[in-house]
């Protein structure tokens, strides 16, 4: 059978963009790819890039504040969220350029559309063209979950707050995840009133207790009005705003309300069921360790398929599935001991196991330390950094670090290559420290604080 296309691949993200160019130009496979928004995916146009802009513009408030106890004579008159929005809006269309250039430069040919199965090798596009593959690729990622409640529709997402055409004075944010978390924490930054909701015991539900309860407070130290244990009843407007209540009986009357409580892989309305692929519950692609469908000639990568839904990861599934299919080289995605960064303030590195799920597993010994960071005690400000290894009680490999610091998701990626080449607690004791610096702290811990 003759096929308009070796490859296929819905969705132009980082997984997407990554798989079409090295089946295309390493692989010498002819290649097209459909994208129905903006290349670049989640991450680049309304995730990971522009967000992290906006954590360094947030960041400068603090800045500020330590400069002036540094002795320098600093005055600011205020964010200029226009400014920001211009800059940020010139930055996001570079970098979709880039994306499309590369593809372009790789052979890859793009189509700005929608794109739905029809069959196991074929595609519809919103244009109405219909096209063939040998093997389709879905890399479609996720999309943000609101839940239906009275006023749903009146609150926005993560991906709307880089298109505000103006800053809100003040904002109600309901979630606890790293999404909810970080934005409470730069809007916080940029001089925004920020209300937080949970309605869990405690944030960053999935992380290390120890750590989570950190941030918890070091936020509310910083200004989030964060409040655990409450969920939104219902989101009125009126004249003075949204009127947002709780399930505690309070009400809020803000300008805006963000809701980050979760989401969900992007694979409705594509065809999947209809071509035969196998979804998990929530609407996940299920695939197998090669990134496989149900259906043979349909793969899937990326946060559609719900695993570790991190850009990096997206990237190395979509490498992995063009050298097993089109290089001839069987390659697995490895899932284990996945580096990651939450970009609170402070920030919060992981690498590894809880400290929760470590015990659940066998003996182990727990290394942590808090103290005031130099930097910030010569300020006078008194938040604490948090350094913590979990070991294993037997082998005494590092099953765990956990850092809670300016800068951490920088430090983290350095501990998980020790991590990964199986670096023991005596690996770390015998490495010199590098003085003074917060990452010293991971070294020179030399008694455990408890065994479980």
């Amino acid at each position: 059978m003759t096929f308009d296309y070796d490859l296929f691949v819905i969705g132009g993200g980082s997984g997407g963009v990554r798989a079409a160019r090295i089946a295309s130009a390493e692989g010498g496979a002819k290649v097209g790819l459909a994208e129905e928004y903006r290349m670049g995916g989640t991450c680049v146009i309304r995730g990971c890039v522009p967000k992290k802009l906006m954590v360094f513009a947030s960041e400068f408030s603090g800045a500020m504040e330590d400069a002036r106890a540094y002795g320098w004579d600093v005055r600011v008159d205020g964010f200029d969220w226009s400014v920001f929005r211009a800059k940020l809006d010139a930055e996001l269309n570079r970098l979709e350029a880039a994306y499309r250039n590369t593809l372009k430069n790789a052979g890859v040919t793009a189509h700005d559309a929608r794109a739905t199965l029809v069959d196991p090798h074929t595609v519809r596009l919103s244009t109405g063209e219909t096209l063939s593959a040998r093997y389709i690729l879905v890399a479609t990622g996720g999309r943000p979950f609101v839940p239906e409640f009275p006023g749903c529709e009146l609150a926005m997402t993560s991906n709307d707050v880089f298109l505000m055409d103006e800053m809100p004075k003040s904002v109600v944010i309901v979630g606890g995840g790293y999404i909810a978390c970080e934005f409470a924490c730069i809007l916080n930054g940029l001089g925004v009133e920020v209300t937080q909701f949970y309605r869990g015991a405690q944030i960053l539900r999935g992380f290390d207790d120890e750590a989570r309860g950190h941030i918890a407070e070091a936020m509310r130290e910083n200004g989030v009005d964060l409040h655990v244990g409450t969920d939104v009843e219902r989101i009125e407007k009126t004249d003075a705003g949204l009127r947002v209540v709780c399930t505690s009986g309070r009400a809020h009357v803000v300008d805006a309300v963000l809701y980050a409580t979760g989401r969900l892989p992007n694979s409705a309305g594509l065809g999947l069921e209809e071509a035969g692929v196998a979804l998990k519950r929530g609407g996940a692609i299920a695939v197998d360790a090669w990134s496989q469908t149900s259906v043979p000639s349909i793969y899937a990568v990326g946060d559609v398929t719900d695993r570790i839904n991190l850009t990096p990861v997206a990237i190395r599934e979509g490498q992995a599935f063009s050298e097993t299919v089109f290089k001839a080289n069987p390659t697995r995605a490895d899932h284990d001991l996945v580096p990651s960064a939450v970009f609170t303030q402070p920030e919060y590195g992981s690498c590894g196991m809880t400290e929760e799920a470590a015990r659940d597993q066998g003996p182990i010994e727990v290394y942590a330390t808090a103290f005031r960071p130099m930097h910030s005690a010569f300020a006078g400000r008194g938040d604490k950094v948090l350094m913590k290894l979990i070991v294993c009680a037997d082998t005494r490999k590092v099953l765990g670090c956990h850092i809670v610091a300016d800068h951490a998701g920088e430090m983290i990626q350095l501990a998980g290559i020790a991590m990964k080449m199986g670096a023991t607690k005596e690996d770390f004791d015998r490495t010199v420290a590098v003085h003074p610096t917060m990452s010293e702290e991971l070294v020179t811990m030399r008694a455990p604080v408890r065994k479980a």
